[in-house]
């Protein structure tokens, strides 16, 4: 099966839609319409039906989005580093308290149900 990119970009109004396996170009007004464009045009130029082959469809951003999607991303793997420490020091809290108290004492204490306090104690 022949593989196909379709190297988009905004311009003005539009979405540039190069495709340089065939070295041709088109263009959509909406997101949701570059890949059919690509398909439409890849089919056209090459004579073959729009679901004979692959089309990898790559956006290129401005740099300063590609550094913003950076750093958020990084933000979104320190909060689940963070997360699962917090779930480790809760587990860790649990077992201490519930070996000194009954589990819906430590519930309580915990504000948590006795069936979560169970789960912290025994994982």
């Amino acid at each position: 099966m022949s593989k196909y990119t379709a190297e988009v970009e905004r311009d003005g109004k539009f979405w540039m839609i190069r495709v340089p396996e065939i070295s041709r170009a088109t263009q959509a007004r909406h997101v949701r319409e570059i890949e059919a464009m690509a398909r439409d045009l890849i089919a056209i130029i090459v004579d073959v039906p729009a679901d004979s082959f692959e089309l990898a469809v790559h956006i290129n951003l401005p740099k300063s989005v590609e550094d913003h999607l950076k750093a958020a991303e990084a933000y979104r793997e320190q909060a689940a580093e963070a997360n699962r420490r917090a779930s480790e020091e809760a587990r860790v809290a649990a077992k201490i308290l519930a070996a000194e108290m009954p589990l819906r004492e430590v519930g309580a204490v915990l504000d948590v149900s006795h069936q979560r306090v169970h789960q912290l104690v025994n994982s």
